[in-house]
């Protein structure tokens, strides 16, 4: 039986590797070795150091739905206009055979101009990978900033004076009973 030391050494290693986005690992069991995803992971308060991993065991020929990171390449048209990007979400989920889960969605966001939006179902995947989250899911969108107001303007828009609430319920009232009259 290996000693504490070796076992937090295991350990460590295998945090390491999932951090790294190593998804699945050949493990001995019983002597016997067994091929293990990640299924879920937990994390201290400061969301910085694993603290737990949950695996399942799972064939090679088998089909699993797992989340996947997104990432954004390029430089979107809509930036040299004036706009910025927007990403709406960070991960898609997918569903496809263990051997071919993909570490990451890289997106091209280049042809995204001021007021397009990109969704789910027009990201490309790898071939063997189908989409399970919604295909109108927004992804990424470019939108222009809104220009800040002056001082002046915003002052502008606040009324001089506050609404009397009592006089104006006065003043219905003389009006309907002035009409039935």
């Amino acid at each position: 039986m290996p000693s504490k030391f070796v076992e937090r050494v295991r350990c460590r290693r295998l945090f390491m590797a999932i951090r790294r986005n190593r998804l699945l690992f050949d493990v001995a069991i019983d002597g016997k070795k067994q091929k293990l995803l990640v299924k879920d992971l937990q994390y201290d308060h400061l969301g910085k150091e694993i603290v737990h991993a949950d695996l399942m065991r799972v064939d090679l020929s088998e089909t699993v739905r797992v989340t996947v990171p997104i990432e954004l390449k390029g430089t979107a048209a809509g930036t040299h206009e004036g706009g910025i990007v927007e990403e709406h979400v960070d991960h898609l989920e997918v569903e496809c055979r263990v051997t071919v889960i993909p570490d990451v969605l890289s997106i091209s966001v280049k042809d995204i101009g001021v007021g397009d939006a990109l969704h789910a179902g027009q990201v490309e995947l790898p071939a063997g990978v189908k989409l399970v989250s919604a295909p109108d899911l927004v992804v990424v969108t470019c939108h222009l900033v809104a220009a800040a107001k002056t001082t002046e303007e915003i002052e502008a828009e606040i009324p001089s004076a506050p609404e009397v609430i009592g006089e104006q319920a006065k003043e219905q009232a003389e009006d309907t009973k002035s009409q039935s009259e």
